[in-house]
């Protein structure tokens, strides 16, 4: 986990958890807030119910009426988040948003030891693995929500872009 990015609970009306998701996923699209904001979860748990005499295995929600974000506490991103249709506000003292701790985190089973990337835009990079293993190509574009990175790679002396996740490429 970045020292910038940390984990924070937002409450929202019970019911609209997944609406919220989906709202924030949308402004960080819009407003191009995928480094500031990098993930957006509604924690989810399988649980057997028994139904007309039936066994199912169905998903629920861990923690209804809450959304959990990765991300950078800026006073845009929480003005951001604050304001988003659903978000009644973060979970801290008088509404100030106090992160998770790691404990916390591993408890939700969450993990802390993801696959960084040390890969800037316009970085040299070598695939490591795949169809394009040895290629080497220029890194356009950085999804830290999707863990992707999309190339650049000379295919038959045509530029290409390519999406490869962080763990099939290494900087040059």
């Amino acid at each position: 986990m970045s020292d910038t990015t940390k984990w924070y609970v937002v409450h929202t009306y019970s019911g609209y958890e997944n609406k919220v998701k989906a709202n924030i996923e949308k402004i960080i699209e819009n407003r191009k807030l995928h480094d500031q904001i990098t993930e957006v979860i509604v924690p989810l748990h399988d649980v057997v119910e028994l139904k007309n005499g039936t066994k199912k295995q169905v998903q629920k929600k861990l923690f209804p009426g809450y959304v959990l974000l990765k991300m950078n506490m800026t006073d845009e991103t929480w003005y951001v988040v604050r304001n988003t249709r659903g978000v009644t506000g973060f979970v801290g003292p008088a509404s100030k948003p106090v992160p998770l701790s790691e404990d916390e985190i591993k408890a939700l089973g969450i993990k802390i030891d993801e696959i960084q990337i040390d890969i800037a835009l316009g970085d040299v990079v070598k695939i490591i693995t795949g169809p394009f293993e040895g290629s080497v190509g220029v890194a356009k574009a950085i999804n830290n929500h999707k863990r992707t990175v999309t190339v650049h790679l000379s295919v038959f002396g045509r530029e290409t872009p390519v999406e490869l996740n962080f763990s099939e490429i290494q900087k040059m």
